[in-house]
Formats: structure tokens, C-alpha cells, sequence
């Protein structure tokens, strides 16, 4: 169901993303070799709840962590583990939180120490889609005009969209309608509009964009082993304009 928010709605998102925001800051500092998964996640719990909210992904349909923390060749949903970080590593970080009922969500991925030329192109390549996705979104847009503009900045650099996963609307549920794919044709899909907020999140991969869930039923992984990196924002269409709301302090 898509849902229009009022300002009430959008005000107590703002909160819930600030808060999103102010962890994946906090994250992208500890994260550094000798760090474990479960270290992570217990520093974004602990935020999450000084901020007076609390965790999206905890018991969402029995996850059973604060954060997703994939690495390497995890493309998303990885449950914090006892995995301690190693020099070279790239880490994609999912937070979602909950104030007063509306949610916030973002995704950033961050290198270990030093990684190769190629890792760091992957990286800001990702982030780089992510912003050419959200620089399409207005009242009036096209789904696909987004999808199109985030598959021409992965593709034209030779990486891969993971098809899969895609974006998705939020509010009072984590994930709402519509659909938001990082790939597709421009002129293509519903028209956006004022009250809506979406959740544009690109999964890029060196090599094919094809994708395997383990066996515990969450973490999804590259099918081919490559790395993969992802990138997500919470974007508002408030009667002001377009508003990221996630976006780094």
C-alpha cells in the first residue's frame, strides 16, 4: 500500500533517519580491523536507544540483530556474527529505526583499511548511482526514470545491478509500496508524488549481478563470489521540495 505522509508524519521520520544517519557515522569510525560484527551492532543499539527509538530490522520477521553487516561478497541482510574485520575488507552497513512509529533506513558501504584501486571504484561508484537515482526524484517522476538513472552509472562503469533487491516506499512500515529498482527504462512506471517517501538503495557488484541466500535464510551473497558494496537513503517528497533524509551529518 502506498501511503501519503502529513508533516506530522514526515517530522517524526526526520527524527527516526537522524538518528540512522548519526549511527552509520558512528559505525564508519569503529569499523577497522580487530572490530567484530556483534561489536557494531551493539554500538548501533545502544544509539538507537539513547535517541529514544528504537531498532526497524530487530524481530522483523525474526531477524535477530539491530544492524545487517555484510562483507566482502555479502550483498545484503548479513546477521552480525563474530566475524572480527581484516585490513582490506569492505563492509556494507543496513540501519533502520523506529520514532514515535515512522521508520528511517540507510545503507553505506565502507573500506577496511587500504583496499585496491578497484574496491575503492565499487564503492564510490555504488554511492555514486544512489545519487543519480535520487537526483531524479520529484512530484511527477517516473519509478523507472530512477532505476534508469542508477543502472547507467553502475553499468557505464562495467559493474553489475543486483536485480533481486530493490528500493521501496517507507513510513509507518519499513517497507511500503512501491517498488523502487535500480534498474529500468525512463517514462516507465508509476508517477511519484507530494507525501511519499521511498528508500532508493542500489547493490552493485564487480561481477554478475546474480545473487544466493545461506542457509540461514537472511544473508544473501554474490552467486559468482565477487564483492559487492550498497547504498541507500531515505528521500521525502515534502511540499517543500525533495528532502534526503538520511543524508550524512
Amino acid at each position: 500500500m502506498i501511503t501519503i505522509k502529513d508533516e506530522a508524519g514526515f517530522e517524526r521520520m526526520r527524527t527516526a533517519s537522524r538518528t540512522v544517519a548519526e549511527v552509520l557515522g558512528e559505525l564508519r569510525e569503529a569499523a577497522a580491523p580487530g572490530v567484530s560484527m556483534t561489536d557494531l551492532d551493539a554500538i548501533a543499539a545502544r544509539i538507537i536507544r539513547d535517541r529514544g527509538c528504537t531498532p526497524s530490522f530487530l524481530g522483523y520477521h525474526g531477524y535477530p540483530a539491530t544492524i545487517c553487516a555484510s562483507p566482502n561478497n555479502v550483498i545484503v541482510h548479513g546477521i552480525p556474527d563474530g566475524y572480527t574485520l581484516k585490513e582490506g575488507d569492505i563492509l556494507s552497513v543496513d540501519v533502520g529505526a523506529i520514532y514515535e512509529g515512522f521508520h528511517g533506513d540507510a545503507a553505506r558501504t565502507f573500506a577496511i583499511g587500504e583496499v585496491p584501486d578497484q574496491v575503492s571504484k565499487l564503492i564510490q561508484v555504488t554511492e555514486e548511482s544512489m545519487n543519480a537515482g535520487i537526483s531524479q526524484v520529484k512530484a511527477g517522476a517516473r519509478i523507472g526514470d530512477i532505476g534508469a538513472a542508477v543502472q547507467q552509472v553502475a553499468e557505464g562503469a562495467g559493474f553489475s545491478v543486483v536485480r533481486e533487491y530493490v528500493g521501496h516506499g517507507i513510513g509507518e512500515a519499513m517497507h511500503e509500496e512501491p517498488q523502487i529498482p535500480n534498474y529500468g527504462d525512463r517514462g516507465r512506471g508509476m508517477k511519484l508524488k507530494k507525501g511519499m517517501a521511498i528508500c532508493i538503495e542500489p547493490m552493485v557488484n564487480v561481477g554478475d549481478w546474480r545473487t544466493e541466500v545461506l542457509d540461514d535464510g537472511w544473508t544473501v551473497v554474490t552467486a559468482d563470489g565477487s564483492l559487492s558494496a550498497h547504498f541507500e537513503n531515505t528521500i521525502a517528497i515534502t511540499t517543500d521540495g525533495v528532502e534526503v533524509m538520511t543524508a550524512d551529518g
